[in-house]
């Protein structure tokens, strides 16, 4: 095996460079300040640091706002206005960037670009009340697992989305993915809600 051989296999990999032909600003946006840029699953930390500000975020609206911005809509639940505001917002912000940073790099949809996956991950927590995920933190972790699933999987017309032109494409996907990623949270919770109560339940009947 020659030295390049080894190199290949066993050397440091290097971070991709592609951001460095778009302006500073444009790689801080679509990188989501940086977190795009790891070596090793970019899509991944950037759900993750996506997923690590919604919790400041969660506190500080709670504070500001109280209850006053959560719609409690029968049969759907909650809609949390503040991370379907921060979704769209994103979504639609991003969107010049993207298409600049992939324009100037000569590159569609690369993995650096990270801020599709911010958009689905606050699109995930849309259905949540906000007190919950304060006072529970570890439901963003359920969050960012479910919309991991429905990013990597792509199942249910998630990747028909990625077909629209652009950076429609790029962000589409995620959006829709954060969509069913909130549905499915906001089932299961009740799900596990319902069947510790049922346990409970079960449990004082018998040795009462």
């Amino acid at each position: 095996m020659n030295r390049e051989e080894l190199k290949e296999k066993y050397g440091k990999k290097r971070v991709p460079h592609e951001w460095r032909k778009t302006d500073w600003f444009t790689t801080l946006v679509v990188t989501f300040f940086g977190s795009g840029m790891s070596p090793k699953a970019p899509g991944t930390m950037g759900s993750l640091a996506a997923a690590i500000v919604a919790y400041p975020m969660a506190w500080l609206a709670l504070r500001l706002f109280g209850y006053y911005y959560e719609w409690n809509i029968p049969i759907i639940g909650y809609v949390n206005q503040v991370f379907l505001a921060a979704a769209l917002i994103v979504f639609f912000v991003a969107i010049p960037f993207v298409k600049k940073a992939m324009k100037d790099t000569g590159t569609e949809d690369p993995g650096w670009i990270v801020i599709d996956e911010v958009c689905g991950i606050f699109m995930s927590l849309a259905f949540y009340p906000t007190e919950t995920i304060v006072v529970h933190p570890w439901i963003l972790a359920i969050a960012f697992g479910l919309f991991r699933f429905f990013d990597i999987l792509k199942p249910l017309g998630i990747h028909k989305m990625e077909k629209l032109p652009g950076a429609w494409g790029v962000m589409a996907d995620d959006l829709l993915g954060g969509f069913y990623a909130g549905l499915l949270l906001i089932l299961s919770t009740y799900v596990i809600v319902t069947l510790i109560f049922a346990a409970a339940g079960i449990y004082n009947f018998i040795f009462s």
